[in-house]
């Protein structure tokens, strides 16, 4: 047994006891500890049963990861009325929360395991419904921005780590020219856009398959930044995406919705369309470049597997929009 494991062990019953006075239950039973998920970060998850009552344990080192945005996010979230775990006991500089569990399976692993046409249209209807919520309870001055120099930080990503650790290639003259242009045309785009609170990580990866709207989960890197990102990364995920014609349907209703709830997004949907686009770009180049980053620093290959299907999104992007030209020159040249 590690340190780490030893110092969870011995917080783990004041910490059962105090959750079990908070919920009601009476007395801690006997239970057991199994993961239960895995993360790309360094945070690890446990769930703990007795055959009756589960809760989840997240423990983050405190050297690598700080749960205090993670408590105060779902302090912002909660009162938006987003479904997420409450937090039932908390040791912040041991780096362990002890969190209601909100079920065992994911958007994600519900959408692999198979759902019916209604099944799937419930499940992102909720999942926008939520969202939109969220947004509409956004004000400055809550969270950080997302402003260009983060978003620099990540496209960064892409040339530094996918480019070359990965490739082991690097930008010659012309390439470092598409790159500059490419980078100005999505910094333009998305610092034009409405600012509201922004996930940043709304997937269904992320999404917790409920009765009603989603539990939402993975939400302390949240910002201050644009409207468009977490539309985006709902329905043009890291993990999973939809066709073309069915993703755009989506973003749609989502335009639709949050306008009427009252978000400043642009009149027209093609423009909006147009906002998400570049928005996905960003996004998977930057995914791109922190999986590569997670392979090579983390020890963690499996992440990078699912390249091609980012590479297929930046493909799709480049054929709906002649902006995209120095990226596709780029992605040419590269040979993905």
């Amino acid at each position: 047994m590690d340190a780490r494991q030893r110092l969870l062990e011995a917080w783990l019953p004041p910490a059962l006891g105090q959750a079990h006075v908070h919920q009601g239950w009476g007395e801690v039973g006997a239970g057991h500890l199994q993961p239960a998920s895995s993360d790309a970060s360094f945070r690890r998850y446990f769930r703990w049963s007795d055959g009756r009552h589960s809760l989840i344990i997240m423990d983050a080192p405190p050297e690598q990861e700080d749960v205090r945005p993670f408590m105060r996010i779902a302090g912002l979230l909660a009162a938006a009325g987003v479904k997420t775990p409450q937090i039932l006991a908390a040791d912040p500089e041991q780096g362990f929360l002890l969190l209601e569990d909100l079920g065992a399976r994911t958007y994600l692993e519900s959408i692999q395991a198979g759902v019916s046409a209604a099944q799937l249209e419930r499940m992102f209807a909720g999942a926008i419904t939520t969202l939109v919520r969220w947004q509409a309870s956004s004000r400055p001055g809550e969270l950080p921005d997302y402003d260009e120099a983060v978003l620099r930080r990540e496209l960064q990503l892409f040339p530094d780590w996918f480019v070359e650790r990965h490739l082991q290639r690097e930008w010659s003259a012309a390439q470092q020219a598409d790159w500059d242009a490419l980078c100005r045309l999505l910094l333009d785009s998305h610092l034009a856009e409405k600012r509201l609170f922004v996930h940043r990580d709304y997937m269904p990866r992320n999404l917790m398959t409920a009765e009603g709207e989603p539990g939402v989960l993975d939400f302390q890197d949240a910002l201050y930044g644009p409207a468009s990102y977490d539309v985006t990364s709902l329905f043009a995920d890291a993990f999973f995406n939809l066709p073309l014609a069915e993703r755009e349907s989506w973003i749609r209703r989502y335009w639709q919705q949050a306008r009427a709830a009252g978000i400043d997004l642009p009149e027209q949907f093609e423009m909006f369309l147009g906002q998400s686009r570049l928005m996905g770009v960003q996004r998977h180049l930057k995914v791109l470049g922190i999986f590569a980053r997670i392979r090579y620093r983390d020890g963690k290959p499996r992440y990078l597997g699912d390249a091609p299907r980012f590479i297929l999104y930046l493909r799709e992007a480049c054929a709906s929009d002649a902006r995209l030209a120095p990226l596709t020159r780029l992605l040419d040249s590269l040979g993905l």
